[in-house]
């Protein structure tokens, strides 16, 4: 009697082909990561995503119906590592210490955004203000500056408007890093980091 043959179990199946979807969901926005990096928002196609990830234009379909919806899903991974940081502000204090503390922080967003940049490069070329992504980044910029609001509020320095200060800090910290990304100034990332920590914090508690 020829051996029997063992089924496979049914429950393992559709968990390896989750697991095979994410994978290839991944690799999607790996790619489009990279070309939006390559080519800007405007000039990417599916084409050279599909291209790029060794897919079928099929494959892709599955997951996404068009490029802004995988860019959007690229969005919302940047905006929810953004708002993290945003969270992770230190309180701000005068002396070494608070300076040492504010530019560990303000090199982590050095480096998250530098990481992010091909996203949020696209935001600002692609003028989404109105779009789903566009209000991301509204989201995001608006957390940065409720964080920064409360860090202020907390070191009661004399004269010093919460609101007024937030909006101008998180404007230049992250136009800065946007410039410096962009290769529109040549900076190095340690001196724009360094830089940006000693001008934030002596806006706040005065030249030391």
């Amino acid at each position: 009697m020829p051996a029997r043959r063992t089924a496979p179990d049914a429950r393992s199946a559709p968990r390896e082909l989750r697991a095979r979807g994410q994978r290839t969901r991944g690799r999607l926005l790996d790619a489009g990561a990279a070309v939006f990096a390559d080519r800007g928002y405007h000039a990417a196609r599916v084409d050279d995503i599909v291209k790029l990830a060794q897919t079928s234009h099929g494959t892709f379909y599955l997951y996404f119906a068009n490029k802004e919806e995988l860019f959007h899903a690229l969005a919302e991974q940047v905006a929810g590592e953004l708002e993290a940081l945003a969270g992770a502000l230190p309180s701000l204090e005068p002396g070494p210490d608070g300076l040492r503390a504010l530019t560990e922080w303000m090199d982590a967003f050095h480096r998250l955004y530098a990481g992010a940049g091909p996203i949020i490069q696209a935001w600002t070329e692609a003028e989404i203000v109105a779009s789903d992504a566009g209000k991301l980044a509204t989201t995001v910029w608006a957390a940065f500056t409720r964080a920064l609001i409360d860090r202020l509020r907390e070191t009661a320095v004399d004269g010093l408007d919460p609101a007024v200060a937030a909006l101008a800090l998180v404007a230049m910290i992250e136009r800065a890093n946007y410039y410096v990304l962009s290769g529109q100034v040549s900076v190095d990332g340690d001196a724009t980091v360094a830089t940006l920590a000693r001008v934030t914090h002596a806006a706040i508690f005065g030249a030391t």
